[in-house]
């Protein structure tokens, strides 16, 4: 794979900042077949094999080569820090007039760099390719102290300079209805009112 010719490899649109990075339909769903057969793998599984084999690249044209072994949580910060030249995402300087705004009316010359979304669902499924390689829980570099205070500065940097909030939403809880609830039942106006007493005979 020649990250050269084709830049936007590494990362699959990461332009958007969200949670999770999107997935480069063009390139994965032409691995696929088109009824979605079993043996297919899936795009989580096919984007997870092209960011392994884009890391196994880097650490083979690293100066001096690194092997897997040899890899600690300062080559994956390399790497990171290597994939912002291809990122898509506008990051306010601190003096640029659009610091904080998330939609800035004009072009201005801040870079471009990779979302912090990208960036944190890249190193989970790095994280997890490593250990289905054959690697140690205990050693994976992509689990290390300094990867993940990383993609927190990333995060928080990114949500000030480009006034978006990564903050989850909270799920609401489904409601638990009970038999003599009001808004519970099947369809329609099904609680009726009583049927009122008979009128009384006459004499």
């Amino acid at each position: 794979m020649d990250l050269s010719a084709n830049p936007d490899s590494p990362l699959s649109g990461g332009g958007n900042g969200g949670g999770s990075s999107s997935i480069g339909s063009n390139s994965i769903t032409s691995s696929l077949s088109v009824g979605g057969s079993p043996q297919s793998p899936s795009r989580y599984e096919a984007q997870k094999r092209r960011d392994w084999n884009t890391f196994g690249q880097y650490l083979r044209n690293h100066r001096p080569p690194l092997s897997l072994a040899q890899c600690s949580g300062a080559h994956v910060l390399e790497f990171l820090r290597y994939l912002d030249q291809f990122g898509k995402t506008k990051v306010h300087a601190a003096a640029c007039p659009f610091f904080g705004h998330p939609s800035p009316p004009a072009p201005c010359p801040c870079p471009l760099r990779q979302a912090w979304g990208s960036l944190d669902a890249l190193v989970g499924r790095l994280r997890a390719a490593y250990e289905e390689n054959g690697g140690s829980p205990e050693s994976n570099p992509f689990a290390a102290r300094a990867v993940r205070l990383y993609l927190r500065e990333v995060r928080e940097h990114q949500a000030r300079a480009r006034g978006v909030s990564y903050e989850k939403k909270k799920r609401k809880k489904p409601q638990q209805l009970t038999l003599g609830d009001s808004s519970s039942g099947f369809r329609g106006n099904h609680h009726q009112p009583p049927p009122g007493p008979p009128p009384a005979a006459g004499c």
